[in-house]
């Protein structure tokens, strides 16, 4: 996850969208080789390019032991926008593979089914994941991995953890005086800014997005953008902005916030497993751990996200769609397979087991997120992204905090309603 954007919208603007759009689009082609689906005895799977070639070998495996042809197909941009598209014509998939904090959206707009799995299959997956793909009381996924953001330090710049962001901005303004490095912090803000990146300083100063109920889901009718803890929130990450302390920087983004730190610009970088690569690949020696939170503030608390498998509620093989969900995803080899594809941390415990032993980057990027909080899935959060961003973009600019945030929150409550 390396950055979120808004580009959730509602069934009746997307069948709008669909039906003034020409026949050219690359983003339509697997709407279009759906359609035959239903006659041939096809299972249809969507994911994204790096999940498509760790699918493929298995669907086949599965395709031939149910005596069918099982097509994964790439969508490589607005997977979730096209589904839903699709979905509203009748051309989609039987199955997608997607994050959870999509779900809210999709069952608003009637896209996918809820899934049946048992009590013992349950068991086997972190309790977190199961927790993230549950709504309104029902498993509408099935997860296969999570994901958390961490702080990554360089250990030859900067050897000893940050208990603090105070600490860690000490370090890396020492770092700077010694020409030892351009950057303090490479935290990916960009023009618009990226509310999933802040949201670990976010929740440190104060601020929270929902409330929740009784039973601990979350609120949409208590929102916490626009209230005095958001505003105080953001003076402290304002603080750190480019009229403050120049540790957040519009300058470093989704584009380059990890290749600053691989090229050694930076001593710390906060992002989330998929960035570990990257980090190898250059050669950097690094480590792993939570990020700090402000002296005298609260823990800093990164999203925790879930990536699942969906049965679409249009699926022409529904049967077999639900088969293939809960008794085949839920296979430790499959899991594995998608670990090799993308080093996120398993969420079927068996799969965790097997590779956590070589990769010991897992369990800290686990520690790191152990009291993250679950990305909202509600609808509500859609309206969040947005405003909230550039809300975060515009003050580490230099504006207001007080005024920039609670119109943000003004703009987020108007949406909800």
């Amino acid at each position: 996850m390396r950055i979120r954007t808004a580009g959730v919208v509602t069934v009746l603007g997307l069948a709008l969208a669909a039906s003034g759009c020409g026949g050219d689009n690359k983003n339509d082609e697997p709407a279009a080789k759906a359609t035959s689906q239903a006659a041939s005895g096809k299972l249809v799977i969507w994911a994204d390019d790096k999940r498509t070639a760790a699918l493929k070998p298995f669907a086949e495996k599965f395709g031939q032991e149910n005596g069918v042809t099982v097509e994964v197909q790439a969508v490589s941009k607005d997977l979730q926008t096209n589904f839903v598209s699709a979905s509203g014509q009748g051309s989609g998939p039987d199955v997608v593979v997607g994050a959870h904090d999509w779900i809210g959206n999709l069952v608003q707009n009637g896209a996918i089914d809820p899934v049946q799995l048992a009590a013992e299959q349950k068991s086997g997956f972190n309790e977190t994941a199961i927790k993230a793909v549950t709504f309104n009381g029902q498993l509408f996924g099935v997860p296969y991995a999570q994901e958390n953001l961490a702080l990554i330090r360089n250990t030859e710049l900067a050897p000893e953890a940050p208990k603090t962001i105070e600490d860690l901005v000490a370090t890396g303004k020492k770092l700077k005086a010694e020409k030892k490095v351009t950057e303090t912090l490479c935290l990916q803000v960009g023009q618009n800014g990226d509310a999933y990146h802040i949201y670990p300083l976010y929740t440190s100063a104060g601020g929270y997005l929902f409330g929740t109920t009784a039973n601990g889901d979350y609120d949409p009718k208590d929102l916490g953008v626009g209230k005095p803890e958001s505003v105080e929130a953001f003076k402290k990450i304002g603080a750190l902005g480019e009229k403050g302390e120049g540790v957040l920087k519009r300058s470093i983004a989704d584009t380059n916030s990890i290749a600053t730190f691989t090229g050694k610009k930076c001593a710390y970088l906060v992002s989330g497993p998929w960035a570990t690569a990257d980090v190898k690949k250059a050669g950097i020696k690094y480590d792993i751990s939570a990020i700090p939170g402000f002296t005298g503030g609260k823990e800093a608390q990164p999203f925790v996200g879930v990536q699942a498998f969906y049965v679409a509620a249009k699926a022409k093989n529904k049967a077999l769609a639900q088969e293939f969900v809960a008794n085949y995803v839920t296979k430790p080899e499959l899991a594995v397979a998608l670990y090799n594809a993308e080093p996120r941390p398993p969420a079927l415990t068996a799969a965790l087991d097997q590779v956590k032993g070589s990769d010991p980057d897992l369990g800290k990027f686990q520690e790191a997120g152990k009291n993250g909080q679950v990305l909202p899935a509600i609808p509500a959060m859609a309206a969040i992204w947005d405003p909230f961003s550039k809300a975060e973009a515009a003050v580490i600019g230099g504006a207001d905090p007080a005024k920039t945030i609670t119109s943000a929150g003004k703009t987020i409550s108007g949406q909800i309603k």
